[in-house]
């Protein structure tokens, strides 16, 4: 599943396609790329392609998924458009049934589930966590409820588009 990143103000796309050891082969904006990718130090990292390489430094900031890059010439911020986070704000947008389930907006795998049937969530809480991409992804309750069904174990594959749990309001 493709990664979207916000660089300065331009959108981009990113996808691996592949990764051997530290040679990524990557899709940027449907432009295929193998970059050899080094991290430095715990924030620094060293591209090399096609002979040239980069040196860039990557610091979180204030924000989550907002990262401030330092080149040799040049400083940008970067944001990671996280797609979970992209479709729980058009789920709650566009409210209706789905609020009281959990849907999986990609493919990925299920890492681990923190809640049981029959538990007791608050809206905000974490249910489970999915991986897509190298990724993790926590989905949150869209509301406070009962656990009421889950449709996946710890390990399984899903689809996007699919029901994760369903959960029966706070009365």
């Amino acid at each position: 599943m493709p990664l979207e990143l916000k660089v300065k103000d331009r959108k981009v796309k990113i996808e691996v396609l592949k990764q051997e050891g530290c040679i990524y082969h990557v899709l940027i904006d449907g432009k295929a790329y193998s970059l050899d990718v080094l991290q430095v130090e715990s924030s620094v990292y060293s591209i090399l392609h096609n002979g040239t390489s980069i040196n860039l430094e990557m610091i979180e900031d204030n924000h989550p998924n907002h990262y401030k890059v330092n080149t040799r010439n040049d400083q940008f911020k970067v944001e990671v458009i996280d797609p979970s986070t992209r479709y729980n704000v058009a789920s709650r947008n566009n409210a209706k049934s789905s609020d009281r389930e959990i849907i999986s907006p990609m493919p990925g795998r299920i890492v681990r589930i923190m809640v049981s049937v029959g538990s007791f969530i608050n809206e905000g809480d974490t249910a489970l966590v999915v991986s897509a991409m190298k990724m993790e992804s926590e989905f949150k309750a869209p509301i406070s409820g009962i656990v009421r069904k889950i449709n996946v174990a710890e390990g399984d594959t899903v689809d996007g588009g699919i029901t994760l749990v369903e959960i029966d309001p706070q009365e």
